[in-house]
């Protein structure tokens, strides 16, 4: 289902769905702020408390199985990137310690800060570490480099159905600004011009037998943030870039390619219901993104996208920005992101002024199979699913074969948990200011 409601008036374009999927848009209503009609509200983060990175401990991950933060193959140090890489990956990876911080805040804890670091130069201390704090109401996100990340979580897992959303009142995490991707602070597509950056030491093939500086130069490829993801997997908190790709079931993310020409990207003008080139917007769009079962990417775990917008739908093929943010309006035009799970479905929300279509509310709705399509790993317990999507993945590199057996098998279950920040410890870096994330349940 697409939706979008536009002042007062409610254009919808459904898709074939049933129209018990053809959940009504969440308005805030006349009652207290914060209230969403059909929606009881069961948690709320304000960040009117102090909230301080720099007072929790950084601590060494040594990674591996007694990691609490291993989960599989497409680990920081995965037999993944041993198959791929060959013994040159755990040549690079020493060069390298991971460290990570992680604490509790929030009405009992509710939420959980996850912020990971290197240590680069081998003095047992992690290098331009990112923070989280809180000023005047609004939290902070800070990454100073693309070698660390920041994410705010759920600390348990999500009920059956629910709606959380968070409301973003800042943003510097790269796109044009002032019709330039190059910055008059020296800033490239939001990197700081220091050194070099690069995807060192993840990548999907190629010689990782390279110096750190001869790898992919992340400057010219891409930076963005993720607003809104529900993740599979419980312990969310920043790894490479490959993993996370693997485990995401729906996310609404900022994809800001430096300069782009090609074809793999598109933005839909929501005002005409035409795609066009990725040129034409800002490099501040949003891509709403449910993931299936099939494989993207021939070399990497990466799901395929089944992607919504006022201009259609597509599965693969060019990823699509649904909107074109403006970020220059930021603080005083805050937007608002929210997934919500309820009556076999997800659906993505986004509301704010955008491109073409000024203030607007837009609403992507999938079933969890629709048409034949699976959203990934959708089951959070095992009999809501039969096993009908599983396979077997297999990688071929320097290190020989590996396979991932069982990918979706029957009989297994995925925890929602969300994630709002950027979870790359090999892309991304810059600045964040986000408010009020809101859980609710329906009534």
């Amino acid at each position: 289902m697409r939706n979008m409601i536009r002042g007062a008036v409610a254009l919808t374009l459904p898709l074939v769905l049933p129209a018990a999927l053809a959940a009504a848009p969440a308005h805030a209503g006349a009652g207290p702020p914060g209230a969403r009609e059909g929606w009881r509200l069961v948690a709320d983060e304000p960040f009117d408390r102090r909230l301080d990175s720099g007072r929790a401990p950084w601590k060494r991950d040594g990674d591996g199985p007694s990691s609490p933060y291993h989960v599989d193959m497409y680990d920081n140090d995965g037999a993944y990137f041993d198959t791929v890489g060959g013994p040159a990956f755990r040549e690079r990876l020493a060069e390298m310690k991971t460290y990570r911080q992680s604490f509790r805040f929030g009405e009992r804890g509710w939420l959980t800060a996850e912020l990971a670091a290197r240590d680069t130069d081998g003095d047992g201390r992690p290098d331009r570490v990112p923070t989280l704090t809180s000023r005047k109401g609004v939290a902070h996100l800070e990454e100073p480099a693309h070698q660390g990340g920041v994410v705010i979580r759920s600390t348990r897992d999500l009920p059956a159905e629910y709606r959380v959303e968070m409301t973003l009142r800042g943003l510097d995490f790269g796109g044009q600004r002032n019709g330039s991707w190059d910055y008059p602070d020296g800033r490239i597509n939001g990197y700081s011009p220091e050194g070099c950056k690069t995807n060192f030491p993840w990548a999907s093939g190629g010689d990782f037998s390279r110096p750190e500086c001869e790898w992919a130069d992340v400057r010219t490829d891409s930076n963005g943030f993720y607003y809104m993801s529900i993740m599979d997997y419980r312990r969310v908190a920043p790894h490479n870039n490959v993993f996370i790709h693997a485990h995401r079931k729906v996310a609404m993310d900022g994809y800001n390619r430096y300069k782009y020409t090609g074809s793999g990207l598109l933005y839909c003008n929501p005002a005409t219901g035409e795609y066009e080139p990725y040129s034409a917007g800002t490099g501040n769009g949003v891509n709403a993104l449910f993931m299936t079962d099939d494989r993207r990417y021939a070399t990497m775990p990466g799901t395929e996208y089944l992607m919504d917008s006022e201009c259609g739908f597509r599965k693969g093929g060019a990823i699509v920005s649904a909107v074109d943010m403006k970020p220059e309006l930021l603080p005083e035009e805050p937007y608002t992101f929210a997934i919500e799970r309820r009556d076999g479905a997800y659906t993505m929300e986004m509301s704010g002024v955008f491109a073409h279509v000024g203030e607007a509310t837009f609403r992507y709705t999938r079933a969890f199979v629709q048409d034949g399509e699976p959203i990934w790993h959708y089951n959070q317990r095992p009999d809501e699913y039969d096993g009908r999507f599983n396979a077997d993945w297999t990688w071929e590199g320097p290190g020989g074969t590996l396979t991932d057996r069982d990918t979706w098998p029957a009989g297994s279950a995925y925890p929602d948990r969300f994630m709002i920040g950027d979870p790359h410890m090999n892309f991304y870096e810059g600045k964040a200011q986000v408010d009020d994330v809101r859980l609710y349940v329906p009534r």
